[in-house]
């Protein structure tokens, strides 16, 4: 087993509200392993999204912990679930920003976009403006911004979400390739438990709110997968497991 990187000690959140407040998550505690492949589940409201914005530093936490080991200031990506893509940037453009921010000079990060425009299968689209895009394609274009970085931590916020069902599935593939080539540590919110199955390592199912830890679920599915293992009954008999969790 790979170290931990990331340890979650009794974390809760409470938002004020006109009575006593709203509890979002309570008693949340799990490590996360460097390069591991996390999926959180659970029902709308249960807190998933809250979770990852806890991780990110975007809210403050009420109780508990978040610590990074040997990690003093982590470098973190996030996609969620629609694109978010600057419409008067290109698709190289686009995916140049975090470095653009953080001084890198133009070539490098030039050099860098076209490397990550290749990794997320977007050759000969570098020109293109957002408009002109699919969902996939723009999500492609989300990911490959958030990977430039090259993060210690990846959180993905139901990136596909809004996408039709057909191309969800492609893209479960397409994230499975990358995850593959670039061995991040990824923790990923979804609704869907073939998703989660899909491409986990292991599966985290949250109660409804206020938010706990109900399930922990190790993925025991050889890598690299393929669209075939969703009809085995290995694949069958950890979703229903899943799906017992949730209720």
């Amino acid at each position: 087993m790979s170290s931990v990187i990331l340890r979650i000690q009794q974390l809760g959140i409470v938002f004020k509200d006109s009575n006593s407040g709203l509890r979002a998550l309570e008693d949340v505690s799990f490590n996360v392993h460097s390069r591991e492949f996390l999926c959180v589940l659970g029902p709308s409201g249960s807190g998933k999204t809250t979770l990852l914005r806890l991780i990110a530093g975007l809210l403050p936490a009420s109780t508990g912990q978040i610590s990074f080991s040997e990690l003093k200031q982590p470098r973190i990506g996030m996609v969620f679930q629609q694109a978010n893509l600057m419409p008067w940037r290109t698709v190289l453009e686009n995916i140049m920003l975090p470095l653009e921010v953080t001084g890198v000079d133009e070539v490098h990060a030039r050099k860098n976009a076209r490397d990550m425009v290749d990794l997320v299968g977007l050759t000969g689209f570098e020109d293109s403006w957002p408009r002109d895009l699919s969902g996939g394609m723009a999500q492609r274009v989300a990911l490959a911004r958030a990977l430039i970085h090259d993060p210690d931590l990846l959180l993905l916020d139901e990136p596909f979400g809004s996408l039709d069902a057909l191309t969800r599935e492609r893209m479960w593939t397409e994230l499975s390739r990358l995850w593959q080539a670039q061995q991040k540590t990824v923790i990923m919110v979804t609704h869907s438990i073939n998703e989660s199955l899909f491409l986990a390592d292991r599966v985290l199912v949250l109660t409804p709110r206020p938010g706990k830890v109900k399930l922990e679920l190790t993925v025991d599915i050889p890598r690299p997968r393929n669209d075939d293992i969703r009809y085995t009954p290995h694949f069958g008999k950890l979703a229903r497991r899943l799906k017992e969790a949730i209720g």
